[in-house]
């Protein structure tokens, strides 16, 4: 009896499917794969799924009879349609850069070969080693979960493999790129010259410069994780959630770097690792 319902309304439906539904089916499929492409590594993938939460638990909310709690998801849902043309400006306008540019023709970027993260953490580290022993001011940023795709539109894109050459030569003094921060994804340096929004902490030390709180500012609205070489004295500082550790040293660099690139599961705070590692640390000493 199921058998026969089921090749009934099989038999019923695709009887009178037609080619203008396969086109429509296939352009809404290209366009939400576009929406998803535009939105992807940016803030506005993390704000949808916000949006989805308040609308999944406006649902539960019904089904539960939570009458007061559903007033307030309902109207929070009502007025979404300005929120979001107000959030989503910048995506909305790269959306429509896009459709006027060459017809249906995307930039594809070169796929990278991968390499084996302690590679890339190497890398850095050995940069960064070499950039404060000739005290040459940098900025790298790690991008994370958070996309950055609005701070790598400042700057200049490279989407080149990361290695310790190129990122000394970026930073060296008077040349095109040294000014401004790298951003790093995985293993690609996706820009170099990029512009950061600056922190408006007052517990930033007065004595660090326009780096630190750049890198501060950026650690703030993201949950990247910003590497900081001193112009003046060559020392390493790290920022992330809004928090600034200086006086690193290349070891320590290096263990929070391998924290970083360590599997999704266990990316708790870097620096809160780090901090609770360097209080066991001491507490056994004392010990």
């Amino acid at each position: 009896m199921i058998k026969e319902t089921v090749t009934n309304f099989l038999f019923n439906n695709l009887n009178n499917f037609r080619i203008q539904d396969v086109v429509d089916i296939l352009v809404v499929a290209y366009l939400l794969y576009k929406l998803f492409t535009l939105i992807k590594d940016t803030r506005a993938e993390q704000l949808i799924k916000g949006i989805l939460m308040i609308f999944l638990l406006t649902k539960l909310s019904e089904w539960l009879t939570l009458y007061t709690i559903n007033w307030i998801l309902t109207n929070i849902l009502k007025v979404g349609t300005l929120a979001i043309l107000i959030v989503f400006q910048p995506e909305l306008r790269r959306g429509l850069e896009y459709l006027g540019r060459a017809g249906f023709s995307s930039i594809i970027y070169p796929d990278m070969h991968k390499r084996k993260k302690s590679d890339t953490v190497e890398e850095i580290v050995n940069a960064v080693a070499s950039l404060a022993r000739q005290q040459i001011g940098a900025l790298i940023v790690i991008e994370r979960k958070t996309g950055l795709n609005e701070i790598i539109e400042t700057g200049t894109e490279i989407n080149g493999e990361v290695t310790a050459d190129l990122l000394i030569n970026i930073f060296i003094p008077n040349t095109p790129l040294h000014d401004g921060a790298v951003i790093i994804k995985d293993n690609i340096i996706r820009a170099a010259a990029c512009f950061l929004p600056l922190s408006d902490s007052m517990s930033i030390s007065r004595e660090l410069g326009t780096r630190h709180r750049a890198a501060v500012g950026v650690s703030e609205v993201s949950d990247s994780l910003a590497i900081i070489v001193s112009e003046e004295t060559g020392s390493i500082s790290i920022a992330e959630a809004g928090v600034i550790s200086r006086h690193l040293d290349i070891k320590t660099l290096e263990q929070i770097l391998d924290q970083i690139y360590q599997p999704p599961e266990e990316s708790e705070s870097i620096l809160l690792k780090w901090r609770k590692f360097n209080e066991e640390d001491s507490g056994k000493k004392e010990d």
